[in-house]
């Protein structure tokens, strides 16, 4: 029997199974977009890391503005304003409602956040390897099966990519 698993492990047609315990001092990392998925996301993370003792980490991929063009511009005050500078207020922002609207969880109030720079779903599966993460936490808008073929979902490339464990959170 122990033959047939590993042959179908090897050939990719059973799991193979790469599990870590969420453990105290090992981090969950929620990647978010600053969307209404990535709240959802933060959410189920923080309430994981609650239970479980584990810090959390909080992660923006700041990517290349021609796949989401204006995504930082809006929210410019200062029209000079550089990218990273936009991005980091607005991760600032999306933590300060989310810790506002929750503040009971002391996971989420401790939560440190990161801003990368990066094709989104291989940076964050090289900050979770970086950080030792135990899990990556993803939000999911639920593109159409069309938006999907044609540009992908960033929550479906990390978990192909990861070697860890990804749950992905639908809004």
């Amino acid at each position: 029997m122990t033959e047939v698993v590993d042959f179908l492990a090897r050939t990719g047609l059973a799991p193979v199974t790469n599990r870590r315990e969420i453990a105290v001092g090992v981090p969950v990392l929620a990647a978010v977009d600053l969307g209404e998925a990535s709240r959802a996301a933060v959410l189920w993370a923080s309430e994981l890391a609650e239970g479980t003792g584990a810090p959390l980490r909080i992660l923006h991929v700041l990517h290349d503005p021609a796949e989401s063009p204006g995504k930082y511009a809006r929210h410019k005050l200062d029209p000079l304003e550089p990218m990273t500078d936009a991005a980091e207020r607005m991760l600032s922002e999306f933590m300060a409602e989310i810790r506002a609207a929750h503040p009971g969880l002391k996971s989420l109030a401790e939560a440190t956040t990161t801003l990368a720079k990066g094709l989104p779903a291989q940076t964050i599966v090289n900050q979770a390897r970086e950080l030792g993460a135990s899990l990556i936490v993803v939000g999911s808008r639920g593109k159409s099966a069309l938006a999907r073929l044609l540009y992908g979902s960033n929550a479906e490339k990390v978990t192909r990519l990861s070697p860890i464990p990804v749950t992905v959170v639908k809004a």
